[in-house]
């Protein structure tokens, strides 16, 4: 049911925590289904040196979010707003279709993080010109 990538992540995730005055934040999550991931980024010269994360949910969302958050350590912020949930998905060998939500938990929770550094730090980002934080549905 469950690839050995997504049960090494959930047994062993990767970048869990907080980064104190983290220089973005993106809280997501749906309360009704139980899946909350908060993310945090530092970012120096455009490039992301830190991120970790704190995720309420299942297996799948903490395997989604630590994956994802490995995904983006160390890239440009281009390359982070990039990152879709399809990525996430097939770097952890794929998911079962009513896991796939988790996924989409982890790319909105980066670009929810992103948005949030753009707004403090009054710039744009190319590809978050119409990025809205919502709610997570399944």
């Amino acid at each position: 049911m469950y690839s050995e990538k997504v049960m090494e992540h959930f047994r062993n995730p990767r970048n869990v925590g907080e980064i104190e005055n983290a220089d973005g934040i993106g809280e997501v999550g749906n309360a009704q289904c139980g899946d909350i991931m908060k993310i945090y980024l530092k970012i120096e010269n455009d490039i992301i040196e830190d991120v970790k994360f704190k995720t309420y949910g299942c297996g799948s969302a903490i395997a989604s979010s630590s994956m994802a958050t490995e995904l983006i350590k160390g890239k440009s912020i281009k390359e982070a707003v990039e990152l879709t949930n399809k990525a996430v998905v097939e770097a952890l060998d794929g998911l079962p279709p009513v896991k796939v939500h988790c996924s989409v938990l982890a790319e909105d929770a980066i670009k929810s993080a992103l948005y949030d550094y753009a707004q403090k730090n009054d710039i744009e980002i190319e590809g978050l010109e119409n990025f809205e934080p919502r709610e997570h549905e399944h």
